[in-house]
């Protein structure tokens, strides 16, 4: 059966029964010339632990677009960095639908069977899944829809095309149920400045300063958010209905039984009645590691009653007692106003940085906040180090000139456990990192960037340390980055008609919270925003007030890291240096000579990178010493004067050169080198000693004849 909705200006065919008909839910969704395969499937028997066993998987295959996949292995294999952060954009949109109670094991899969390069396979790829699961008859209350919202000469635009979206100034995805927001992600795109007049500048132009060419961050107010999310909100209720409309006659309705959300309310009241002290003083234990252990010890203590221990399992008491911890924990935030920690609701913990720690290091910041600490490295390269990506929605590779890694080790929470590949949170993390950082950096900067985070202490929200460490660890590098960037991790605490905005969560008020609210900004406004909610919507004005919180505590940090910038020293001597000049466009083959062996050999010669641009004869040469640099331009330029008639008009007879390099023995005797790419001879007959390549002699002009020049040792 074929559906045709159009809706939030795209028209959406979705066949149902048609494929995967033994999963629990399929639906096969096409928008444009894109095709999206979402199929549900559930097991029938629930875990016995107390948490929501979901699973997304978001593939894309290489057939979609005609390709054959890159590589020895001719097949899909491990998902690539985009496919895992679709997957979690997903997940975090369905998560919070699924009912309290509900345990049992669930798998969403969605495939990019057919991609349109103008198609969002986000937007799309969420909605198919959420089709699908609401076929799938998992109780949940209506379909979930997603849209994005781009910004483009100030007009908010819904749903734009993927190249639409590249003349934006905002890029927002929002998931939402009718009139409830689940899931923000947010950031801020640069542009050049409005309003004039732009030219076209050599890359040596650009390095001098002398560019008219200025980069705009294009933060947002917090008012401007507010408007954005509203047009957000009305596409999405506009969505959801159009959705439960078509489909909720098609639902399978199958009893499912839910977890009872407190299952042994007399162990419960026993904890709450004779345990509750012991509890609030592991609460207080900052550390999660000193918590965990205190609370061990209380189920130990709980294990060896004997009205206990002859009822329950040890699991059932450690379930009850987190309950307890989770209960106490909210009712102190809502009724005494009153943290784990003893701050107020709106109070950052106390902040040291440190710049510039790692001698060797291009550039280092160590953050610490409260109890976590980032420290955050920055490394400049050339071309060569830039990350080529493949997307569904790009006729090339894109090459990634700014890069953001998070590394997570067990040991940053007192684990035991060993250091693997990056994970889904790990990537989500690095990418919001990056998300935020993006617009301080200038997209013109010659140098590609790479900004690693490792985390060595966590204790609440690590990403926006990372975001915070990450701004100072460029400036320590010596990276003109626009403006400083902080980020601030807000949490809620929600009851009835009460509530309680928090500022700098730390992980027990996140685990146990009903919000996680990252936003992250400069002085000026937002770059980046990411918002969960596990309470199914949130309210228009929590959210309002949240982003103000937000604000407030951004400044408050920014004033701290731009006291620690002042204080940066750069480590001018390890940072790699470039070199930016033109020659003729015609000239660039000779440079690169038969099959890129005259660059190879130049390359291995003087040990730099080189980059060329054929088209406005540019050349980049980046190394690390200044003297292998100046020795690879004069080699160059060497190779683009061949053929050329040398003025010779500046020497004279008698001119002294000292410290002259020796470019090339030859039989006859050896060429030195001059000035300007111009070389002289020393005959044979008046060379007392053997000479080598890059030997320096003390010469003077005897003779020019000829447009040759002759030269003689220096006594």
């Amino acid at each position: 059966m074929q559906y045709s909705i159009e809706v939030n200006q795209n028209l959406e065919i979705f066949d149902i029964n048609k494929v995967a008909k033994q999963a629990a839910g399929s639906v096969l969704m096409r928008v444009g010339k894109s095709v999206v395969l979402a199929a549900v499937a559930r097991e029938d028997k629930q875990v016995e632990e107390d948490f929501l066993p979901l699973t997304v998987q978001y593939i894309e295959k290489a057939y979609a677009v005609g390709r054959i996949p890159g590589g020895y292995i001719k097949r899909e294999t491990k998902p690539g960095d985009n496919e895992t952060l679709t997957a979690r954009i997903i997940d975090r949109s369905l998560r919070p639908l699924f009912p309290k109670g509900y345990a049992y094991p669930t798998q969403i899969v969605v495939m990019v069977l057919s991609a349109d390069d103008e198609v969002d396979l986000q937007v799309m790829s969420l909605n198919a899944a959420s089709v699908a699961l609401y076929l799938s008859g998992i109780p949940m209350k209506a379909p979930v829809c997603g849209v994005r919202i781009a910004r483009i000469n100030n007009e908010f635009v819904l749903n734009p095309s993927n190249s639409k979206l590249k003349e934006s100034t905002l890029d927002l995805y929002v998931a939402g149920v009718k009139d409830e927001l689940l899931m923000i992600e947010m950031r801020a795109l640069p542009s050049e400045s409005e309003g004039e007049v732009m030219v076209e500048t050599s890359f040596a132009e650009a390095l001098a300063g002398t560019s008219i060419y200025e980069q705009v961050m294009n933060e947002l107010s917090e008012d401007e958010i507010l408007q954005a999310l509203s047009v957000a909100k009305k596409a999405i209720l506009n969505g959801s209905n159009a959705y439960e409309e078509a489909f909720s006659k098609h639902r399978k309705n199958e009893e499912i039984e839910l977890k009872a959300e407190l299952e042994n309310v007399e162990l419960f009241e026993f904890i709450k009645q004779n345990y509750t002290n012991e509890v609030k003083f592991a609460i207080n234990q900052m550390a999660k590691s000193e918590r965990a252990s205190e609370l061990e010890k209380i189920a130990k203590e709980l294990m060896k009653l004997e009205n206990i221990i002859d009822k329950y399992s040890q699991e059932e008491v450690f379930n009850a007692l987190s309950k307890v911890k989770k209960e106490l924990i909210r009712t102190q935030i809502l009724k005494e106003r009153k943290r784990a920690d003893g701050r107020a609701l709106n109070e950052v913990r106390a902040i040291e940085i440190e710049t510039n720690i790692l001698p060797n290091a291009h550039g280092s910041c160590l953050f610490t906040r409260g109890q976590t600490q980032a420290l955050v490295v920055a490394t400049l390269g050339g071309e060569n180090d830039a990350q080529m990506t493949d997307l569904l929605s790009e006729k090339n590779p894109i090459s990634e000139r700014f890069m953001v890694n998070y590394n997570f080790p067990g040991f940053s929470v007192g684990e035991a456990s060993p250091i693997k590949a990056p994970g889904r949170r790990e990537l989500g993390h690095g990418n919001l990192a990056k998300r935020a950082l993006y617009p301080s950096v200038d997209e013109n900067y010659p140098y590609v960037v790479r900004l690693v985070s490792e985390i060595l202490e966590s204790n609440g929200s690590s990403s926006m340390a990372s975001v915070c460490g990450g701004s100072l660890a460029l400036r320590a590098a010596g990276v003109p980055s626009i403006k400083l960037v902080a980020g601030v991790a807000m949490g809620l605490v929600l009851e009835g008609d009460e509530y309680a905005i928090l500022t700098d969560i730390m992980g027990l008020e996140d685990h146990d919270g009903d919000m996680d609210f990252k936003v992250a900004g400069s002085k000026d406004g937002v770059t980046a925003l990411q918002m969960d909610i596990k309470l199914g919507g949130i309210d228009e004005n929590i959210l309002k007030n949240a982003l103000y919180q937000a604000r407030e505590a951004r400044l408050h940090i920014l004033d701290l890291m731009e006291e620690a910038n002042s204080q940066i020293v750069v480590n001018e001597e390890i940072l790699p240096k470039l070199e930016f000049f033109s020659v003729e466009p015609s000239k660039i083959v000779d440079i690169i000579g038969q099959a890129g062996k005259t660059i190879k050999e130049i390359i291995e010669k003087f040990g730099v990178s080189i980059d060329l641009d054929r088209e406005k004869g540019e050349v980049k040469i980046a190394g690390n010493q200044s003297e292998q640099i100046k020795a690879a331009k004069d080699y160059i330029i060497s190779i683009t004067n061949k053929g050329k008639k040398k003025d010779l008009t500046q020497f004279k007879v008698g001119e002294e050169f000292h410290g002259a390099e020796v470019k090339k023995v030859a039989p006859f005797g050896a060429f030195i080198a001059l000035k300007d790419g111009v070389d002289g001879l020393l005959h044979n007959s008046k060379i007392k000693t053997k000479l080598s390549e890059n030997d320096r002699l003390d010469v003077k002009i005897s003779e020019i004849k000829n447009g040759k020049i002759s030269v003689d040792l220096l006594s």
